[in-house]
């Protein structure tokens, strides 16, 4: 079983990799996230930044559990965050959205 970190546990600008789909990530972000789709993970692991170990979100947890266990096998240092991005908005954690508008999650 995959380790987990709440939202709590985490610096609100903490590097992290968000798992989510491009509209997803448009609405509202993590500021400290890097943006890989679950889809592209794999030939994307060279952008991976550091971590130790290194948080990765989407929008409940679901997706973000399923690219942990995929890169624990890969041997990357890795960990889910719990709730994903509902949870951090729900902790008033800091969304920052590129579009100009109100971040949301979504």
């Amino acid at each position: 079983m995959s380790e987990e970190l709440h939202p709590k546990e985490i610096a609100d600008d903490a590097v992290m990799v968000d798992v989510r789909e491009q509209d997803e990530w448009d609405a509202g972000h993590a500021p400290g996230a890097v943006h890989i789709p679950l889809g592209e993970l794999p030939e994307r692991l060279g952008e991976l930044p550091d971590g130790d170990p290194l948080p990765v979100i989407c929008r409940s947890g679901n997706r973000s559990g399923r690219a942990v266990q995929w890169l624990e096998h890969q041997g990357f240092d890795v960990v889910n965050v719990t709730g994903g991005m509902k949870q951090w908005a729900f902790e008033g954690k800091q969304i920052v959205s590129d579009q100009g508008g109100e971040p949301t999650v979504i």
